[in-house]
């Protein structure tokens, strides 16, 4: 896609995390960057570029290009016209299919901030293959889904000893509450578990797997660990499984790797009420009445203000073994449901158009098709990467 007309096109920029998304492309892309804006709303597009203006005098007339995910001719011309897109339209099981069949289709590279395994399951079942054929680079979860933990886990063997076995776990701690987006994305994935479970039965039956290496997730169990930092207990969001598939990708991780993934709080109770909570949500959830009604209780389009985002924080801590050796590393950062998110999210792309990456199409993980440069990137954006034992 050297030849299309735009480097990035985003989608969704008239959301709260795409306008973040916007400003930070604005402030951050290199000199020269064709970035375009794409969308059903031009009014808000217009209002969007003249936050871009106000940043960056050169992306106050950024191109604004007529986009809906229920008109596929509109979204292949997106696909056509861009080396990169940048969705953040979601929940993306009901609102993301269509882009991602126009990229796979124009052998366009896609970035989003999905963290539904449904919906990442049901793209290569549908997808995987077409994007191999044309080149195309389909990378899903480029936020706090699932970059920090991804790339953090990545960082971490890189300091471990080469061609052994390898065991890592990873502790997730942080003071932001669930975003509205994130929280109806949840909501709605409750109620459809048996449609992902069976998208994923199905993943596992046709993806290959590595003949020569072991790659496992582990399954912990809750308790206190001082490294950490509190009480653990084992965290199954999509981050895991992305990062044992960049495991079963890359040969780095060693000849057997396992993983662990777990959330982080200083008081047992805290756990208990947590698990208590989701418990009850995945229970209410299955009948849509109640699900309706618990979909009303917050709107996904509302983020937290400025000041608030600016006293949020994440942290997150793996402790690595093998070859006798054992290392504690850290990623960290700020506010991870916005600001952060929206930072990765464009690093993701800035990094697909402008630097030197593995030969490498079809669903990737962001550790097996940008990896090094990607975190270096990040690095230099304020997200730290460090060894910390």
């Amino acid at each position: 896609m050297s030849g299309a007309e735009h480097d990035i096109v985003l989608f969704g920029a008239t959301g709260f995390t795409g306008g973040l998304t916007a400003e930070y492309l604005a402030g951050h892309a290199a000199a020269g960057t064709r970035i375009a804006l794409a969308g059903r709303n031009r009014p808000k597009l217009e209002a969007v570029r003249a936050r871009m203006g106000e940043i960056e005098g050169t992306y106050g007339d950024v191109p604004l290009l007529a986009a809906d995910v229920e008109d596929p001719a509109s979204l292949r011309a997106v696909a056509e016209a861009a080396r990169v897109v940048i969705s953040t339209v979601g929940p993306y099981i009901f609102y993301g299919e269509p882009l991602v069949a126009a990229c796979a289709a124009a052998g366009t590279d896609y970035v989003d901030l999905t963290g539904e395994p449904e919906f990442v399951d049901l793209m290569w079942l549908r997808y995987h293959d077409q994007a191999r054929r044309t080149g195309a680079r389909l990378i899903h979860c480029c936020g706090f889904d699932s970059i920090p933990h991804d790339l953090g886990a990545f960082f971490t063997v890189q300091q471990l000893p080469v061609d052994v076995p390898l065991t890592v776990n990873g502790f997730v701690r942080t003071n932001a509450g669930m975003s509205g987006g994130t929280y109806h994305t949840a909501i709605n994935a409750f109620g459809r578990l048996r449609q992902a479970a069976h998208n994923a039965q199905e993943r596992r039956r046709l993806e290959p797997r590595p003949a020569d290496r072991r790659v496992k997730g582990i399954v912990g169990r809750p308790h206190r660990d001082a490294v950490a930092g509190g009480w653990v207990v084992p965290l199954p969001t999509i981050d895991p499984q992305i990062v044992l598939r960049s495991a079963r990708a890359l040969p780095r991780y060693g000849p057997d790797f396992g993983y662990g993934h777990y959330l982080v709080q200083k008081r047992l109770a805290t756990l208990a009420g947590l698990a208590g909570g989701a418990g009850a949500a995945i229970a209410l959830a299955q009948l849509p009445p109640t699900r309706r009604l618990l979909l009303s209780l917050r709107s996904p389009g509302e983020g937290p203000s400025a000041e608030q985002r600016e006293k949020s924080w994440f942290r997150v801590r793996f402790i690595g073994e093998g070859g006798g050796e054992r290392i504690v590393t850290e990623v960290s950062g700020g506010d991870p449901g916005y600001g952060d998110t929206a930072k990765m999210l464009a690093e993701s792309a800035l990094c697909l158009v402008h630097d030197e990456l593995p030969e490498a199409s079809g669903q990737l993980t962001t550790a097996a098709a940008m990896g090094e440069p990607l975190l270096e990137r990040l690095r230099r954006a304020g997200i730290a990467f460090r060894r910390v034992i």
